[in-house]
């Protein structure tokens, strides 16, 4: 009974974190804007650009963990490592940070992955993204330090009055994204220790984890990791021209705003809900678009990307279906196979 209502509130938690925090933003909307935006104002052509670079790094992500499944003895086909991404992208929307375990477990299934020995490899997979976004972080940064510097000069506001622009209750949702943001990296680091439990499973993890160092070719999974992080930033920039009043936001204030936004996908709620639209939302206010807009933009962008998510999930689940996996005996086979 505690397990069920343990699973239960994984669910329900991260929905009514969202739910509440998207209830706060979009309480005074007229729905009628948002769609009057949709089908008179915004500019579908670089919306289209804009989806499409949203495809590239769930495929440059399959590409590259089936590299760091070759040195361990793991063969997975390229169409299975493609549907279990975009399979997992769309079950982290259900339950979050649940994508992990689905796309390993669709591994294990389709062509018979060790669950371990994947397991390990996303854990190092995660090292390196994380690695990326902090580099990204601090550039993006460092650019607008400048700028945020000129701005206070130029305008006579110091950071006193520049926080004041938030209200009480953004102050109670920032604090709040940052405690669930930190839980949710401890969750993440317990779920991994329950994984590695046993002396021939904590072997194979860590052999996953390892794999990054015998990867034949390193400078395709360094062009694999980069390009992941580039078309996720093109994903979203590309959508400030589908609107007239975010078309002016140049490309390293865009930087800035998608690493905050990136920060802000880290509470656990589904694809972010609530905590990615308030982070972006605020940064454009910041940089001088109008609140009603820069909440616009943010409800428009992530509903369409959130669509773009579904979609790819539920055509990575139907082509599994027409899949056949792997004969057993061609896994006995393969070298490493457990």
């Amino acid at each position: 009974m505690t397990k069920l209502l343990g699973n239960i509130l994984k669910v329900a938690l991260p929905f009514a974190l969202g739910i509440g925090i998207l209830w706060w933003m979009y309480r005074g909307v007229d729905w009628a804007d948002f769609w009057r935006i949709i089908t008179s104002e915004l500019h579908w052509g670089w919306m289209v650009i804009s989806l499409a670079f949203g495809v590239v790094p769930q495929v440059f992500r399959a590409l590259r963990w089936r590299m760091t499944l070759q040195p361990i003895g793991e063969e997975a086909r390229t169409r299975t490592c493609v549907n279990a991404i975009f399979l997992s992208y769309a079950a982290s929307l259900v339950i979050p940070r649940v994508g992990e375990v689905t796309r390993c477990g669709t591994l294990k299934k389709m062509d018979g992955v060790s669950f371990s020995k994947s397991i390990g490899t996303v854990v190092t997979e995660r090292i390196v993204d994380s690695l990326l976004m902090l580099i990204i972080a601090g550039v993006a940064f460092a650019s607008q330090l400048p700028v945020f510097i000129k701005f206070l000069n130029e305008t006579g506001t110091d950071l006193h009055g520049l926080l004041n622009r938030f209200t009480s209750t953004g102050y109670l949702v920032t604090v709040l994204c940052i405690v669930l943001a930190i839980a949710i990296c401890g969750s993440l680091l317990f779920r991994y220790k329950m994984f590695a439990q046993g002396r021939e499973k904590v072997m194979s993890l860590w052999e996953g984890i390892g794999s990054l160092r015998r990867v034949k070719r390193p400078w395709l999974y360094w062009f694999y990791s980069i390009g992941i992080w580039g078309a996720y930033f093109l994903h979203f920039y590309l959508a400030f021209f589908c609107f007239d009043f975010t078309a002016g936001v140049n490309p390293w204030a865009a930087l800035l705003i998608f690493s905050i936004g990136s920060f802000a996908v880290l509470v656990p709620t589904p694809n972010g809900a609530g905590s990615w639209h308030f982070a972006v939302k605020t940064m454009l206010v910041l940089y001088g678009v109008a609140e009603a807009p820069a909440v616009m933009f943010a409800l428009v962008v992530h509903t369409i990307q959130t669509a773009l998510v579904i979609l790819l999930g539920a055509w990575g689940w139907a082509d599994l279906n027409r899949m056949e996996a792997k004969p057993a005996d061609v896994i006995a086979e393969a070298p490493g196979s457990n």
